[in-house]
């Protein structure tokens, strides 16, 4: 992060592409992941004192459509009551491409949020992030919910939550199958006394997603925010959930694989758990239909089980052959179980 008191020509330059007023100083946020992901967020103070906000991104999942596609959705958050800064755009109603610090960026402003993060808000001595409370966690699945239910179909570019298909071009496929991969070149470095479960769950897991690649585009969807982190969740002062933040990454998504991938935890036990305890929110504002029903089982099992997560664990275990023994006996269980969702549907 850099603070400047004063601002650049260059970013001058951008500010008056979109607001009228003069700047008085301005910081410095970098956002970007590397060379490939450039990204940069500009907060504005003006001479009057007000704060704006303008976001800079070079990288192939960042272009003027898209940028309008997420306008839209905060549009759609926003008239279900929640609160998202708006987007906006430059003063001749578009989203500006502008060479900045040696990029070509797509640009756009936005509000100035009136809501922290939770993030924001630690919990004692600790400087932790405040773990989310139920009622929170009931606010949160209820709006996310609420978005299902409006079956929202004005866009085919895909979440980065998606399955089956690849985010942007640089992608070589879809997340889930990443990590499997990356899950399987690991597993086959193990002791020879492990060859024999290795194989077995990835035969499992591919016949697994074999079987739910057909099924897959038949299941309802929407377009979601697509990244409820603690950075993006806004809070008022009392730490109540009142909406959302950073639309970077939304998109059109089969619903039940959002509500899965958004309950992302450690363990498998509290991981299904949170799980099950979304799905019993959701369907209070949402009908799950037969073929959810029917799927969710087969989808939980190509989502789960190979996360990446799950190779961080089996890496830790390496040198312990009966934990790494009994993490994989786990893994496959996962691959068998026959957890019953359609209770909480």
């Amino acid at each position: 992060m850099n603070n400047n008191n004063t601002s650049a020509p260059e970013t001058e330059g951008i500010f008056r592409l979109f607001f009228d007023e003069a700047l008085s100083s301005c910081q410095l946020i970098d956002t970007g992941r590397g060379d490939s992901d450039f990204r940069e967020t500009i907060i504005a103070l003006t001479e009057s004192g007000c704060r704006r906000v303008i976001k800079l991104a070079d990288n192939d999942f960042t272009f003027p459509e898209k940028i309008r596609m997420w306008q839209r959705t905060v549009q759609e958050y926003r008239d279900l009551g929640y609160y998202c800064p708006g987007i906006i755009c430059d003063r001749t109603g578009g989203f500006p491409v502008v060479e900045y610090k040696g990029h070509k960026c797509a640009a756009y402003a936005e509000e100035y949020s009136l809501y922290g993060p939770l993030e924001d808000r630690s919990s004692g001595d600790s400087g932790q992030t405040e773990p989310l409370s139920e009622s929170c966690k009931k606010a949160i699945w209820t709006m996310t919910a609420r978005i299902a239910a409006k079956h929202f179909d004005y866009t085919e570019y895909p979440s980065a939550y998606c399955l089956f298909e690849r985010f942007c071009p640089s992608d070589k496929t879809d997340e889930v199958l990443e990590n499997a991969l990356s899950w399987k070149e690991y597993a086959d470095t193990l002791p020879d006394e492990f060859s024999g479960q290795v194989q077995r769950i990835w035969r499992l897991w591919t016949d697994n997603r074999t079987r739910l690649e057909p099924i897959y585009k038949q299941l309802p969807a929407s377009v979601f925010q697509a990244d409820l982190n603690s950075t993006n969740l806004l809070v008022d002062e009392s730490g109540n959930f009142v909406g959302v933040c950073d639309f970077n990454l939304c998109g059109k998504d089969v619903f039940l694989n959002y509500l899965m991938r958004e309950n992302f935890l450690g363990d498998h036990e509290t991981e299904l758990r949170s799980i099950c305890d979304a799905l019993a929110i959701a369907r209070e504002y949402y009908r799950f239909s037969d073929t959810e029903k029917d799927t969710a089982l087969l989808l939980y099992r190509c989502l789960k089980p190979l996360w990446f997560t799950r190779l961080e664990r089996l890496k830790e275990l390496r040198g312990d052959s009966e934990a790494t023994k009994a993490f994989l006996g786990l893994t496959e269980h996962c691959l068998t179980a026959d957890i019953d969702f359609k209770a909480y549907m």
